[in-house]
């Protein structure tokens, strides 16, 4: 009767098993380190990087507790934070600008523990120390950037028409096009009124000029607004997540502003860095005419002739580019790494929306046999990544940057197209940092609360149920073990409300034991053999259980849906905490009391007060 079958007792113990050496990691605390990571797409992360790392370390003999590399980077592990610091500052003295070295806190995990994927749960900055930014949108610049894309539009769209004009400029955020004769104008602002219906359209005369003056609607100014808050926010997402930050918090504040959070991130300078590194793309014409050895030899001294950018390709060489801009980043849909099947080499593929698509097929049409030049922006430098010669009129969206060097580079920077540019600049007017001793201290606090509140459920149940009550503290104790494993697993990240979820947790699930518990008497009270009463008591309490967290985890999932920042930790923990509880308090703890009294013929008593 009160016996469970072998597989049921095996799935019981296993998920002790599986408990106990997910949680395991979460024991060992955190160490200082030192990450190095590329600062740039092109420099690269593998074996020869840890050597080097290994080796000036070695040469200074600065002690380490672990070192090892990984997709992102290497991390080294140290014993306190004044060595690691010197680390710190010896690696960026010894190591090219290529590469970023900052701060960081590793888990002390044995490697056995990693290489079955156990790992600590992640821990919010209240508890774990980092850096705190809030960050404000320009939206005037995202309106101005805008207003400039139309600008390069209405020529298009113009001279596709054929309609004269005597130029297109920007004041602000209007586009204004210049006429000499009424009939153009006409016909441009049929155009352009059924092109983008989304402008205001106003004419006016300036001597002998007719000027078409093209503004954003207000409805369309929030769109863009709006839009840029989002993809800066998307952006900052794919830069802090290829960066190795663990589980970063970035959040919109209001109508303009971008709360970021870097838990275990200690060097500000480093996270501002890690915050400002986006990579654009852009597409210009190279100046064939300008481009002799002497003009070059001076541009190469800061000496570009006027209309021209000079820069550098990847062997060192000097290009001039003009200044107009064919296409930029902001039109790229999907970018990815492929091989050229004619030479084999790396490349990457780069997808263009529809607007982006006519323009460069434009201008591809019109510059055959010239060269265009394809520059990689990032972190405010300039690299020409291949300047190929136009053979043909390029259409349908799709272009191939060759000039990679390695599959490994193809990949990073298709990584950085992907993930585009801000669309608007971002000031930072609030920055805090929260000291990992600090968090420490938050840590301690509430593992005490939660320790002193499990002791005090403990200490009440074993002298009201006796023997039920220590089985009713060990499922308590499974439960808890259950809920940090869960919470490792799915690397959630714990902050002070998650803590405060983790002794609500404890509170409710030892509920469900009263329940049974009182049960079970009521059935002895009734005249029930002892045996007979366990089995009724743990089936009939199951429905009241069941009912009272049922509606318990509604709320907590009420919670997380409607409820953001701290509320969403909370929820995450209870709703999760619920769940285990249900499996410890019905399955773990029949389980224990199987053991005890299912293989006793002859129960006369049960020790439950």
């Amino acid at each position: 009767m009160n016996r469970y079958p072998l597989w049921k007792n095996i799935f019981v113990v296993f998920m002790i098993l599986m408990g106990l050496i997910y949680a395991i990691p979460n024991m060992f605390g955190e160490s200082p380190a030192v990450q190095v990571t590329p600062a740039k797409s092109t420099s690269k992360v593998d074996p020869a990087l840890l050597a080097q790392v290994e080796q000036i370390l070695q040469q200074e003999k600065i002690a380490y507790d672990g070192i090892y590399l990984d997709a992102r980077g290497v991390k080294a592990r140290f014993a306190n934070t004044d060595t690691q610091i010197k680390a710190k500052d010896l690696l960026q003295a010894n190591l090219n600008s290529d590469y970023t070295v900052a701060l960081n806190l590793l888990s002390r995990s044995p490697d056995w523990l990693r290489s079955l994927g156990a790992k600590p749960m992640y821990l919010g900055l209240d508890l774990r120390g980092g850096v705190h930014f809030l960050l404000q949108v320009d939206m005037k610049a995202a309106l101005d950037k805008a207003a400039e894309r139309f600008v390069g539009d209405f020529r298009t769209a113009l001279r596709k028409e054929r309609v004269s004009y005597a130029g297109v400029t920007r004041e602000g955020q209007t586009v204004q096009i210049r006429f000499t004769s009424d009939s153009e104008l006409t016909k441009a602002k049929k155009i352009i009124s059924n092109q983008y219906p989304d402008l205001t359209l106003k004419d006016s005369v300036n001597g002998e000029e007719i000027i078409l003056s093209a503004s954003l609607n207000a409805v369309e100014q929030k769109r863009i607004q709006e839009f840029a808050l989002k993809q800066n926010i998307q952006t900052l997402h794919n830069r802090i997540n290829e960066l190795g930050v663990a589980e970063p918090i970035i959040q919109q504040q209001g109508a303009d502003r971008v709360v970021v959070q870097l838990p275990g991130v200690q060097d500000t300078a480093k996270a501002k860095e890690i915050l400002g590194r986006t990579a654009t793309l852009e597409i210009r014409l190279v100046d064939e005419e300008k481009s002799d050895a002497m003009t070059l030899e001076k541009a190469a001294q800061g000496q570009a002739p006027m209309g021209t950018d000079a820069f550098k390709d990847r062997e060192g060489g000097v290009i001039l580019v003009k200044k107009n801009v064919v296409l930029t980043g902001d039109y790229i849909t999907d970018a990815g790494p492929g091989v050229n099947n004619q030479t084999g080499q790396s490349v990457v593929n780069v997808t263009l929306d529809a607007r982006g698509a006519r323009v460069f097929q434009q201008v591809t049409r019109e510059n055959v046999g010239k060269r265009m030049a394809i520059l990689l922006i990032e972190k405010g430098n300039t690299e020409v990544v291949t300047a190929p010669v136009i053979n043909e009129e390029i259409g349908g969206g799709r272009v191939q940057i060759s000039g990679m060097a390695n599959t490994q580079e193809a990949t990073d920077i298709s990584l950085l197209l992907r993930a585009g540019a801000l669309a608007a600049p971002m000031d930072i007017i609030e920055e805090r940092t929260v000291g990992p001793s600090m968090g420490e201290e938050n840590i301690k606090r509430g593992m005490h609360s939660t320790l002193w509140g499990f002791a005090a459920i403990a200490v009440f149940m074993v002298i009201y149920y006796l023997i039920f009550g220590g089985i009713s503290v060990l499922a308590l104790g499974i439960n808890l073990l259950l809920l940090v494993a869960v919470l490792s697993m799915l690397q959630a990240t714990l902050t002070l409300p998650g803590l405060a979820a983790v002794a609500l947790t404890l509170g409710m699930a030892i509920d469900a034991n009263v329940l049974i518990n009182e049960r079970i008497r009521e059935e002895l009270r009734n005249g029930n053999t002892p045996q007979a009463s366990i089995h009724v008591g743990y089936d009939r309490a199951w429905d009241t259980i069941l009912d009272s967290n049922v509606t318990t985890m509604i709320a907590g999932i009420a919670l997380f849906l409607f409820g953001s920042g701290p509320v969403k930790g909370f929820a995450v923990v209870h709703v999760l905490g619920i769940l285990t509880s249900m499996f410890s308090a019905v399955v773990v703890s029949r389980a224990i009391v199987n053991w005890v009294y299912g293989s006793r013929r002859k129960t006369t008593h049960l020790s439950i007060g």
